[in-house]
C-alpha cells in the first residue's frame, strides 16, 4: 500500500502485462476487423452460410504482430489454401481416418517445403490439413471445395489488409532508431566515465548493456523489414520506400557501430585492470556518447541525420593512430575511428564522405570536451 489507505501498489507483472495489451490494441483490432470483413465476404459474395474457414485464414495469415510483412503474409495464406485444399481432396476421395492423416501431412508439407523453406508455411499447411481431414465433409457449407474457396477468401483479405495498414510504415523503425542509438549513447558514455575514473566496474556495466542491445537490434531489423515490405507494395505507403531505405541502412551501421563497441568496451576494461589512464581517449568516448544520443533523436524524428554528421566529422579529425607509440592507444582509437565511420554512415554519409572525415589531420577538431 502507498499514498494512503485508497491506494494499491500493481505488481511488476500486471503492469507489464497491461502495457503489452496496450502496445497490442492496435495491431488487435485490425486483424480483428480483417476477420469480421472475411467471414463477412465469403458470406456475401460466395454465399457460404457458414464461412469459418475464411475467418481462419485470415487471422492466421495475418497475425496480431507490430511488423505484418504483405509478403510474409501472402506466403502464409498460400500454406493455409494449399493445407485446406489436400484435406478436401483427401476426404472426398478417400473419406477421414488415421492413414488419410498421414498423408495428407505427408502431401501437404513436402509441397509447402517445394514452395518456401519456412516453417510457418509448412506448418499452417500440415495443420489445416488436418483440421479440414477431421471435421466432417457435411462442415462444408459450399459443396467438395468450399473451404478451400473460404481459406482463399481469408487470405486474400488478410493480404489487402497487410497493404493498407493504417500507420505510417516509417514509425516504428523510427521509435526503434530512437531507443537503439540511445542505448548505444548511454553504453559509450558509461565506458567514458569508466574511463575517465578508473572505474572498473562502470566499464564492465558499459560492456554488459552494450551486450544486451541485440535483442533491441533485432526487433529494429525486424520492424524495417515489414516497413519495407509494405512501402513497396502498399500504394498508400509507397512514396516512403526511399526513406525506409535510409532507416534500414541506419539500422546496419548501428548493429556494426554497437558490435565494435562492445570489442572497444572489452579493451577498456583490461586497460582499466592495468592501471592505464588518458583523459582525452575518455574525454573522446564521452562526447561520442553525446552526439549519438543526438543522432538518435534525429532518426527517430524523421529529421536528417546529417545535422549530427559535423559534430562526428569533428570527433573524428582526432581520432588519428599515425606515430601512435601507445599500444593501448593506438587499439582503443583504432576501434573509435572504426565507431565514428559507422555512425556518419548511420547518418546518411556516404563510404566517401565517412573514410575522408577520419583522414583529416589530428589537429584540425576542436579540443576534447566531457559533459
Amino acid at each position: 500500500m502507498t499514498g494512503g489507505l485508497g491506494a494499491v501498489r500493481v505488481p511488476r507483472g500486471v503492469q507489464l502485462g497491461l502495457g503489452r495489451a496496450r502496445d497490442a490494441v492496435g495491431p488487435v483490432a485490425w486483424v480483428s476487423l480483417a476477420t469480421g470483413v472475411a467471414y463477412a465476404v465469403a458470406g456475401v459474395l460466395v454465399g457460404h452460410p457458414y464461412p469459418f474457414f475464411a475467418a481462419v485464414a485470415c487471422f492466421s495469415a495475418l497475425g496480431f504482430t507490430a511488423d505484418v510483412q504483405p509478403r510474409r503474409v501472402g506466403e502464409v495464406a498460400l500454406g493455409i489454401s494449399l493445407g485446406v485444399a489436400m484435406g478436401e481432396a483427401i476426404q472426398v476421395q478417400f473419406g477421414s481416418g488415421p492413414i488419410q492423416t498421414a498423408v495428407v501431412v505427408l502431401v501437404a508439407t513436402l509441397i509447402a517445403k517445394a514452395l518456401d523453406p519456412s516453417p510457418v508455411l509448412t506448418t499452417q499447411s500440415a495443420v489445416q490439413a488436418i483440421v479440414v481431414l477431421g471435421l466432417p465433409l457435411m462442415s462444408s457449407s459450399g459443396g467438395g471445395i468450399g473451404r478451400w474457396t473460404d481459406a482463399l477468401v481469408g487470405g486474400a483479405v488478410a493480404l489487402v489488409f497487410s497493404l493498407f495498414i493504417p500507420r505510417d510504415p516509417r514509425r516504428r523503425p523510427r521509435t526503434l532508431a530512437r531507443s537503439t542509438l540511445g542505448e548505444l549513447a548511454e553504453v559509450l558514455t558509461r565506458l567514458g566515465r569508466g574511463l575517465h575514473t578508473g572505474d572498473g566496474a562502470a566499464v564492465a556495466d558499459s560492456l554488459d548493456r552494450a551486450r544486451s542491445t541485440q535483442a533491441m537490434l533485432v526487433a529494429w531489423e525486424s520492424a524495417v523489414s515489414a516497413s519495407s515490405s509494405t512501402a513497396k507494395l502498399s500504394p498508400a505507403w509507397h512514396r516512403h520506400v526511399a526513406a525506409v531505405a535510409d532507416l534500414a541502412d541506419a539500422c546496419e551501421f548501428t548493429d556494426r557501430a554497437i558490435r565494435t563497441t562492445r570489442v572497444l568496451a572489452r579493451r577498456s576494461a583490461v586497460a582499466v585492470r592495468e592501471g592505464w589512464h588518458d583523459e582525452q581517449v575518455a574525454g573522446i568516448v564521452e562526447e561520442l556518447g553525446i552526439v549519438t544520443r543526438r543522432l538518435g533523436g534525429l532518426v527517430g524524428a524523421g529529421r536528417p541525420g546529417s545535422e549530427a554528421a559535423e559534430d562526428l566529422r569533428e570527433i573524428a579529425a582526432r581520432l588519428g593512430t599515425t606515430g601512435e607509440r601507445d599500444p593501448v592507444r593506438h587499439t582503443l582509437l583504432s576501434l573509435l575511428r572504426s565507431v565514428t565511420f559507422d555512425l556518419l554512415r548511420a547518418a546518411g554519409q556516404d563510404e566517401r564522405a565517412a573514410a575522408e572525415a577520419l583522414r583529416q589531420p589530428p589537429s584540425a577538431g576542436r579540443s576534447p570536451t566531457a559533459p
